[in-house]
């Protein structure tokens, strides 16, 4: 059985997540994977939700992280699902991926993503045998069930990630935040 967990909160439309909680979940589905005892050859993460998970991935296994651009939450500024953009080439240093495949993203919502991506790199790189995909967030309205998933969301909820916090940043907001984070530290009115 699947060492995941559910959550089942009939009223949860929206789920807020903060660095703290991110990073914990990052560190759970490691060790997750590791507990399986699956030994994957190469790690691939898909650009951008899987690129912090992987990053963790490839340090704590000593692996290098091969990366795979792939986009549907284009639409409405990143909230709603449109057509799926996959990268026609894997980035990565020595090759290609091949044999045993770990493929990582942030979440898997209708599945699409991830069954595309999968079928993508297999017909792609003749050299993977096998791919197992893990995640930290599995919403049952999915079409595909992941091999690895720390949280099964029952009710699909929308996941507002930590990182969100930059998509509607401009440089000079950000120079503005900092600018006054560092007055106020240094006891000044921003």
């Amino acid at each position: 059985m699947h060492p995941g967990y559910h959550l089942e909160d009939k009223q949860m439309q929206d789920l807020y997540v903060t660095w703290d909680e991110y990073n914990r979940l990052i560190e759970q589905l490691t060790l997750q994977i590791h507990a399986s005892g699956y030994q994957f050859d190469s790690l691939l993460c898909l650009a951008r939700g899987g690129l912090r998970i992987g990053d963790v991935i490839s340090r704590v296994y000593d692996i290098p992280l091969a990366i795979l651009a792939a986009s549907s939450y284009r639409e409405a500024a990143g909230t709603q699902q449109g057509q799926l953009a996959i990268a026609e080439y894997v980035t990565m240093t020595g090759g290609g991926p091949h044999g045993k495949v770990l493929l990582v993203d942030d979440l898997v919502d209708s599945g699409i993503t991830l069954l595309h991506v999968t079928a993508h790199v297999q017909q792609r790189y003749s050299a993977i045998t096998e791919v197992r995909t893990a995640v930290l967030w599995y919403k049952a309205v999915s079409k595909y069930k992941p091999d690895y998933y720390v949280q099964y969301l029952s009710t699909s909820p929308w996941i507002h990630q930590p990182m969100e916090e930059y998509d509607t940043l401009h440089p000079h907001q950000l120079a503005a935040r900092l600018q006054s984070d560092t007055a106020l530290r240094h006891g000044h009115q921003p």
